[in-house]
């Protein structure tokens, strides 16, 4: 079998055919291959997205040209032979069905995936057309990525307004939203349609604020929304028999959404007509005055309210400006402290006099005392915490039978005992009372006191038997 190609003149087929032919298959094609009868490649023309090199090369085109005078499906992968063959028995035949996608290897360049389709030339031989499909691949990932983070985005989505709708038809306060240009009402839950009246949500969904009011309430209502809308802060109290036989607070808020204004009204029972009430109310206003901080966390640390000392301590203006935020982005060390706070509430149900300290947003840090309290049974679990600060810590680390040497003491030991035997006692001594202060800091909690210390929990267990420390705390 002859491996010589066949040339006319001493030129590719390819290139001896009629200049506006040739445009047309560079065109046409991204790489284009004359084959003879016996499937040996004589010719081929590649195209500016082939001939160019990505990495530099700037005999790029000679890796191709090396294909000339080689059977082309030795020059393939082995999936992509048996294609091959069809493909060039179809193009013999005159043939014009669909095209074939092949794995092309070259020499320098790599493995392309190409999709060819046939035409026979004569005698034999046939020009094959391919079509890089790298870019398509490309495109294709680009799509499926795309396409991914779409679905993931939209399962957030999904499980976001999930949520919310679980929390607005449940929630016990009262909410209704509605227009501000038209006062036409688009949500409300089961709590605020029981403030008005006691009926279904969809009863009251579509209809506008003043038909939902009536006569009684319409006049507070309006106002309430227009001093919104004017950027102040109000609350109305409606009494019973005004709207409907309950007695409710309202207040409101506006906020857009696509482009659009809402007004948010909020509704909760009057607390000032029992003693219940009228204690909270007590209480409430005590917190408010307490010259120490005092704040109100979620069991995983997050503010929930706070009084005016906290914000005065943490230098922010208003309670709005705190809640939601992680209590430990100004008491103690972040990260640490307040997980050592949370794990002894957690066990013990209370929290007495932690020495850390408390940072504001513009100033330096200040040392405090922290006294915490559990109410994790109550129908809202929360937690509490009065922040002290004081000019020095309350507690010092207790006082170990172990004192440490003195410089004298050290000196007159110079000659007499060697200084890796006056550095290894120092050294521990210093490490047992660390361990100790550690333990006492996080209530003989040993894995806060590994944190605390920068250990692991096994290297704080080694060193606790090396010190005989583990058989008394």
């Amino acid at each position: 079998m002859s491996t010589t190609p066949r040339t006319v003149n001493g030129i590719d087929p390819l290139a001896a055919t009629d200049s506006l032919a040739a445009r047309i298959v560079r065109t046409c094609s991204d790489l284009a291959l004359v084959v003879d009868e016996q499937g040996v490649i004589e010719g081929l023309s590649l195209g500016q997205t082939l001939s160019r090199s990505h990495d530099g090369e700037s005999d790029v085109e000679s890796h191709w040209r090396a294909l000339i005078g080689q059977r082309w499906s030795d020059t393939l992968m082995k999936d992509s032979r048996g294609k091959v063959d069809q493909l060039l028995r179809e193009a013999n035949q005159g043939e014009t069905k669909r095209g074939r996608e092949v794995n092309q290897v070259v020499d320098g360049v790599g493995e392309i995936p190409f999709r060819f389709a046939g035409a026979s030339l004569g005698d034999g031989r046939a020009i094959l057309l391919g079509r890089d499909l790298r870019p398509m691949a490309e495109l294709q990932q680009r799509m499926v990525s795309t396409q991914q983070a779409m679905e993931l985005e939209y399962s957030r989505l999904r499980q976001a307004d999930t949520r919310y709708r679980v929390l607005f038809h449940v929630s016990g306060e009262g909410v209704l939203v509605a227009q501000s240009k038209n006062r036409r009402i688009v949500e409300c839950n089961p709590a605020a349609a029981k403030h008005l009246g006691g009926g279904a949500p969809v009863d009251v969904q579509g209809k506008t604020i003043d038909e939902v009011f009536g006569e009684g309430g319409r006049a507070r209502v309006q106002a309430l929304a227009a001093a919104v809308e004017a950027g102040a802060e109000s609350e109305v109290q409606f009494s019973p028999g005004v709207v409907s036989d309950r007695g409710f607070v309202a207040t409101a808020s506006m906020f857009r959404q696509s482009g659009e204004t809402l007004l948010l009204f909020r509704f909760w029972p009057a607390g000032g007509t029992t003693s219940n009430g009228a204690r909270t109310s007590r209480m409430l206003t005590v917190l408010d005055a307490m010259p120490d901080g005092f704040v109100v966390t979620t069991d995983a640390g997050d503010v929930l309210s706070a009084n005016p000392a906290f914000c005065e301590l943490v230098q922010r203006a208003t309670e709005k400006q705190v809640v939601g935020q992680r209590l430990d982005r100004w008491l103690g060390r972040p990260g640490v402290d307040l997980n050592i706070m949370l794990t002894n509430i957690r066990e013990h149900g209370v929290l007495k006099n932690f020495a850390t300290i408390v940072r504001g947003d513009f100033g330096g840090p200040q040392e405090a005392v922290v006294t915490g309290v559990s109410a994790l049974d109550a129908k809202v679990p929360c937690l509490g915490f009065s922040i002290r600060v004081v000019s020095s810590r309350l507690s010092e680390v207790p006082t170990s039978s172990l004192l440490p040497r003195s410089v004298d003491q050290l000196r007159e030991l110079v000659g007499r005992v060697s200084l890796k035997e006056i550095v290894r006692e120092s050294t521990d001594l210093i490490e047992r009372l660390c361990i100790e202060a550690a333990l006492d800091v996080s209530g003989n909690n040993r894995a806060a006191a590994a944190q605390l210390l920068g250990l692991s929990r096994q290297g704080l267990y080694s060193k606790l038997r090396r010190h005989n420390i583990a058989e008394s705390s």
